[in-house]
């Protein structure tokens, strides 16, 4: 399914050691962006549901469009949140943010669908595919996110002092 939020669960854990140096908005902007390929799929039938942005080379692709447009959405989102102190976000933030969104976005469908092929066009085989289950991949990026946004939560309590 596009957009689910469980691959914000991993998101919300690299923010919790990485903090300033890391965009969970623009994170969540390549979690998006990588999943328009499945949606216009699942709406026309004209393309392959997890096809080419679900690549390394798309992810890489995908990242680029994302960081650079993830920067001025991130800091416009942030803007509307009123969360001033987390401005401006940096470029190498930005890119550094949508890689690591599409990437993982990539490994975690490549566990979970058939149809993910990560080093097309140069390699057809799924290493990944169905190493742990999908209710263990599930369960995973669910306590990532608890336990990654309950650090992040704490640290950011405990600058503000």
């Amino acid at each position: 399914m596009p957009f689910t939020p469980l691959h914000m669960g991993p998101g919300l854990a690299v923010k919790a050691v990485m903090h300033r140096k890391f965009s969970l908005m623009v994170f969540g902007w390549s979690q998006i962006a990588i999943d328009l390929q499945p949606l216009l799929a699942m709406t026309t039938g004209l393309v392959e549901l997890h096809g080419f942005s679900h690549t390394l080379l798309g992810a890489t692709l995908v990242g680029l469009l994302s960081g650079a447009s993830g920067k001025h959405l991130g800091e416009w989102g942030l803007r509307i949140l009123r969360e001033p102190r987390h401005l401006p976000i940096s470029w190498g933030v930005s890119f550094g943010s949508a890689f690591i969104g599409t990437y993982s976005h990539v490994f975690i469908d490549s566990v979970m669908h058939v149809d993910v092929f990560p080093f097309s066009p140069f390699d057809l085989s799924r290493p990944l595919h169905a190493i742990i289950s999908i209710d263990t991949l599930h369960v995973l990026c669910v306590v990532l996110a608890v336990v990654g946004g309950l650090v992040w939560w704490v640290v950011d309590r405990l600058r503000r002092r």
